[in-house]
């Protein structure tokens, strides 16, 4: 009689006990395995984290180099309107003879007088031109050539 009692608690007991063990192994399990999803989860939303604000700051410094390029184009664009309408109201006749014919030709004496100057230093340099009377030349050309080339276009 003892040993079918035995029998009967011994099993039952040891499954009991046993499906206790298992459980709480497979609890453990589960909550190791949830604290290393959930850590694995903030790695990965303070790495989206950071690269949303390293987009944010580049999206930022994009705009505002975005607006100092607008801000210098409006600049150079208000001075180059600036620049023309004083390029008008220099050749606006003012009414009077004297003055106008004054204005129609100083402007072709004083050139004229500063090529004849250059090319009397070129002369004393025995035709041999330096680097300054290089660029000079081709600052010249470059009026004379590409200015007026790219006014006949309207530009």
């Amino acid at each position: 009689m003892f040993s079918a009692l035995f029998s009967f608690l011994g099993g039952s007991v040891f499954r009991m006990l046993w499906g206790e063990i298992s459980s709480l192994m497979s609890k453990r399990q589960d909550h190791a395995h949830e604290i290393e999803r959930l850590r694995l989860q903030s790695e990965l939303d303070d790495k989206a984290h950071l690269r949303t604000q390293d987009n944010l700051r580049l999206q930022h410094q994009l705009g505002v180099e975005q607006i100092e390029v607008m801000r210098e184009s409006a600049s150079s664009a208000a001075a180059d309107e600036a620049f023309g309408n004083a390029m008008k109201e220099a050749f606006k006749p003012t009414g009077y003879t004297l003055v106008d014919v004054w204005n129609g030709v100083i402007r072709p004496q004083f050139a004229q007088i500063a090529l004849c100057l250059w090319f009397a230093k070129v002369v004393g340099q025995g035709f041999t031109m330096d680097d300054y009377d290089k660029e000079l030349v081709a600052a010249i050309l470059g009026f004379f050539v590409a200015d007026r080339t790219l006014l006949k276009r309207g530009k």
